[in-house]
Order: structure tokens, then C-alpha cells, then sequence
């Protein structure tokens, strides 16, 4: 298993890899690649205007269509067009400079596309607003079937990540089909609390995930007793602190072991490992409201977990991909060693034969959903079958 790379950079086929996990259709895909390609021998950074405009173009064609079929009456099948123009058109923003003109725009016309494909296609996702003790922290809610009360799992983004692809990752869908209920949420530094409410990241994540279970608690039909959390790729440091500073968290995992990301970021001063997004240096700083990088780096100097695994005391799934470019396979076991008091620790590095060996599994995310769904079913008295 390996990640597709049609582009000569490491970025841009990680943002291919992700669109096309999360639901892109591979013609759709190649027209895109190929609009970009000339821009492509540049740099990751100077093309980035000509990779979001072939995104751009697949959206708007998509969009028509969908207008097209609402004029029909094909309801449905418009919703699922204008889902994929919303991953488009976020994949595109996503890579983009902070400050680039029109960014905020695409996101909202984004955000408008995604929540009126839902609409239409009757999907189980709803949007709902968790209060924080400044603003609010968007979710989008996936119900479990049936009657009763239901376990739950709170799901964060990672550094670059939004709630639509937290959605798209198959991970709330997995969780239902168990008997779980889930939450994707755009935390403080991330998606629209970051891009329209100017929230910004913490390390201190169990400040935001408290809230989470605060209004999860007031929801019927949960039981207040099974909740768990987790997060992909820098949300492998958030989900780890809430869970260690959260009482009422039953159980935890996380896609990606990030276990001390201020060491990371020593690394990539020093160009070891790969970048996640183009112009990250000022991407980083955006999402943590740094001034400069003396800033940045007294304000991300507790993104580390050293010292504070050894609170978790339920169970704890460490995921991580054996050929991870980003954040190096070590931090799974630095993470796992770490779980000395969790009541059930488990640790699975993917490797070549299953697949999955990525960042996040960016190559083949089916096995990481299977397993984390699997664990909170299995630790949360969900059904495995």
C-alpha cells in the first residue's frame, strides 16, 4: 500500500489522498490533476492559487449540475453533488495562505454547499453549536439508531482539518453501524471557530472537550457514562490531554500519535519530516495567534504529553502509520509506554500488509476507522456485529 503522489510534492498528494478518502470521484480527481499539474513544478507554496482554481472549477461544474438537478426534481442525487463540491472546494481553501484574497468566502460558500447537501440527501448530520466560554465550537451530530440511551464519541481535527472531513472520514457512519453516537467538532484553532469566530488553538484541549460533554449530557438520548474522545492527526495531542483531564470520559484513542508536537516543530526548523500544509510557518501561527516565532513557540511549548499519559485511567487506543512522513512512528511508543495507569492499553502501528501506513492513513483510511470504531465499541458496550 502506498500513497498516490501525481505531483512532485509531498503536500499536494497528501490533499489529493485525503479528498479522495473522504469521497472524491477519480475522474473528477484526474480532471483537478491535470488543471494543476503545470503549477506543480513551482514549489508546494507559489502554486497553491493554481491548485485551489482547478478545485475551484470541478466545484463550480458540480454545483451547476446539482442546480440542474433540483430544477428536476432529482433531490437527491442533487445533495450528493453538492457534498463533493464542498470537499472541492474546502480542499482547495485548505491549502491556501493565510490572508489569500477570497479564502474566507470559499470557505462560507463551502459551508453553505456541505450543509445544503445534507439537507437535500436526507443524511444523518446534523449541525449543532457547543457554547464555549468565548463564542461557540461548531459540531456536526451523527445519531446512532434505535431507541434508548446510546454511548458517544466526541471527534476533534487535527491541525488543518475541518468537521466536514472529521464527517467524510467515515469514522461517525463506522460509530453508528455500533451503536455510537458521534460528535465532530471544530475546536478552538480549527475549521469555522478559527476562520469565522477568530478562536484560537490551546494545548490545554480537556478547556473545549469539557464542553463537548457538557452539552452531550444534556442530550436524552446519551448515556452520560460512555463517552469517549478522539482525534486525527494533531488531535492525537488534543484527545490524549482531555482524556487525561476529563473525569467523565470513559474511554479514548487517537488517529495519529502527536505525541509532542513542540518537539516537531524543533525538527521542522531544522527540515526533518514533512509539512502538512503550503506557507506553514504562518499557517501555525494563524491557528495559535503568534506574533512571531518566539511567540509561537512559548505558546505551543505544552503541546507535549510527557507527564501527563500517566493520568488516563480508562482505556486508551494508540493508532499510528509505520511510514508516517510527518510526525515519526516513535511518538506511537513514546505514547503507549506512557499509559501506565489506563486501565486497557493498546497500541497498533499499520504497516505494508494491511495498509493504512500514511500520516492518518492518509493511503487507506478504512483500517484505521475500522479499528478506532471497533475499540469504542468494544469499550463503550457498543455491538461489534
Amino acid at each position: 500500500m502506498a500513497l498516490f503522489e501525481p505531483f512532485p510534492n509531498y503536500i499536494w498528494n497528501l490533499s489529493v489522498a485525503i479528498a479522495m478518502e473522504s469521497g472524491a470521484r477519480v475522474g473528477e480527481i484526474v480532471d483537478i490533476i491535470a488543471a494543476a499539474k503545470d503549477a506543480a513544478g513551482s514549489s508546494a507554496d507559489n502554486g497553491t492559487e493554481a491548485f485551489m482554481k482547478a478545485w475551484m472549477a470541478k466545484a463550480d461544474t458540480l454545483i451547476e449540475l446539482a442546480i440542474e438537478d433540483e430544477a428536476h426534481g432529482r433531490i437527491l442525487s442533487a445533495g450528493v453533488k453538492l457534498e463533493r463540491a464542498a470537499l472541492y472546494l474546502l480542499n482547495g481553501e485548505r491549502m491556501q495562505a493565510h490572508g489569500t484574497p477570497g479564502r474566507t468566502e470559499t470557505f462560507k460558500r463551502a459551508r453553505d454547499c456541505f450543509d445544503r447537501g445534507m439537507a437535500l440527501s436526507k443524511a444523518n448530520c446534523a449541525r449543532v453549536e457547543i457554547p464555549l466560554q468565548t463564542g461557540t465550537m461548531p459540531a456536526l451530530w451523527t445519531r446512532a439508531p434505535g431507541d434508548g440511551q446510546k454511548p458517544a464519541v466526541v471527534y476533534c481535527n487535527g491541525l488543518d482539518s475541518c468537521k466536514e472531513l472529521l464527517y467524510w472520514s467515515g469514522l461517525p457512519q463506522a460509530l453508528a453501524q455500533r451503536g455510537i453516537s458521534t460528535l465532530c467538532v471544530d475546536q478552538p484553532g480549527t475549521g469555522e471557530a478559527l476562520r469565522l469566530q477568530n478562536l484560537l488553538a490551546t494545548p490545554h484541549s480537556e478547556q473545549w472537550a469539557s464542553r463537548a460533554v457538557d452539552w452531550l449530557e444534556t442530550q436524552k438520548d446519551i448515556d452520560p457514562s460512555r463517552i469517549g474522545m478522539t482525534g486525527i492527526s494533531l488531535g492525537g495531542h488534543y484527545a490524549p490531554r482531555a482524556v487525561a483531564y476529563e473525569p467523565r470520559f470513559a474511554s479514548g484513542a487517537c488517529w495519529g500519535a502527536n505525541h509532542n508536537w513542540a518537539e516537531v516543530q524543533q525538527k521542522r526548523l531544522r527540515q526533518e519530516g514533512e509539512n502538512p500544509v503550503p506557507h506553514y510557518w504562518a499557517h501555525v501561527m494563524w491557528v495559535f495567534g503568534a506574533s512571531d516565532m518566539e511567540d509561537f513557540h512559548a505558546k505551543t511549548a505544552d503541546m507535549n504529553l510527557n507527564g501527563h499519559m500517566e493520568r488516563i485511567k480508562v482505556p486508551f487506543l494508540v493508532t499510528h502509520g509505520a511510514n508516517d512522513r510527518q510526525i515519526s512512528v516513535e511518538y506511537a511508543h513514546q505514547a503507549y509506554a506512557q499509559l501506565t495507569n489506563s486501565s486497557k492499553a493498546k497500541l497498533k502501528i499499520f504497516t505494508p500488509r494491511e495498509g493504512g501506513i500514511e500520516h492518518v492513513g492518509a493511503d487507506n483510511m478504512s483500517f484505521g476507522r475500522d479499528l478506532i470504531a471497533d475499540w469504542f465499541a468494544e469499550t463503550l458496550d457498543g455491538a461489534t456485529s
